[in-house]
């Protein structure tokens, strides 16, 4: 994808904590920023390669775009795949995406929306409820509210993996089928994801299954505290998170604004792993929801 007129930059900023980050973001060249964009990437993926696409077609869009990997994702430091608090990654998010959307040049000019993929729709959703007036909306791509039932393990598994998650948090041991198989329809993509050597690929440590899980939980009982805009984009095909509960957040979440958009037949990966009409198609709805929403806030 040709992409001359955008401006495309890395960072590595550093936290308290000890850990460096990896940001980058996608700049408009021949006008200002109409929004800014926030991207929460999924699990065991990151930004700069995964959701390069994204980053391209929201700035060709004329949209401001920025992206941060978490600890242990990507290009960020931290042990691979390894996530030991998920508030610990909500808040490195807020705290960069803030700092961004408050500079001179962006503070009360430019409406911030967050775009959340899979476990990055859940984030989003936890960066919404950690600021609840901050943002102008989200894009909520097949967010992670719960894990399908055909991808959770056992009842009896979960419990000894909760009980072990503290004793040896980083090991590679919860059973799980091949998510890139489950995830993404298009076998070129496929194999782009495996090649690429900043996506996590092992078996999920169990600190980070037990953390994603209970956020889960979290989220799927709180669906009616989400008051900000929001689109959902969802495959109706899709076989790692559960359409279903996308649509009990459309409709039990206090937002006034919301919109749900199913698409029969299509994957989890609706903006990077479909046929390329379809992704045409996904990003024609999120950019004239955001088009709509960016022109009057």
């Amino acid at each position: 994808m040709a992409n001359d007129d955008i401006k495309y930059e890395e960072e590595h900023i550093s936290k308290s904590r000890g850990v460096k980050l990896f940001t980058c973001r996608w700049t408009p060249l021949n006008h200002e920023p109409k929004a800014l964009i926030f991207l929460c990437h999924g699990y065991a993926m990151e930004c700069s390669i995964s959701m390069r696409g994204t980053g391209i077609r929201l700035a060709k869009a004329g949209f401001e775009v920025h992206g941060v990997d978490y600890e242990g994702h990507g290009k960020s430091s931290g042990l691979q795949g390894y996530i030991s608090n998920l508030n610990d990654v909500v808040s490195d998010c807020f705290t960069y995406f803030a700092s961004i959307a408050e500079k001179e040049d962006h503070k009360g000019k430019r409406p911030k929306f967050l775009l959340g993929e899979s476990m990055g729709g859940a984030i989003a959703l936890m960066l919404h409820r950690k600021e609840p007036t901050f943002w102008d909306g989200a894009i909520l791509v097949a967010p992670m509210c719960k894990i399908v039932d055909e991808m959770k393990p056992a009842p009896i598994v979960i419990s000894i993996l909760c009980k072990l998650s503290n004793v040896i948090p980083t090991w590679k041991i919860i059973p799980t089928d091949d998510i890139i198989d489950k995830a993404i329809k298009n076998e070129e993509r496929r194999e782009e994801v495996r090649n690429n050597p900043y996506c996590y690929k092992g078996r999920p440590r169990l600190k980070t299954g037990y953390e994603i899980f209970m956020a889960s939980l979290d989220i799927e009982s709180n669906l009616d505290k989400v008051t900000m805009p929001f689109i959902i984009v969802h495959g109706g095909a899709d076989a790692v998170t559960d359409p279903s509960v996308s649509e009990a957040l459309y409709k039990l979440a206090e937002s006034k604004d919301k919109t749900m958009k199913l698409y029969p037949g299509m994957c989890h990966a609706l903006t990077s792993g479909e046929t390329e009409s379809n992704i045409d198609l996904v990003f024609s709805d999120i950019i004239q929801w955001l088009d709509e929403r960016a022109s009057v806030s």
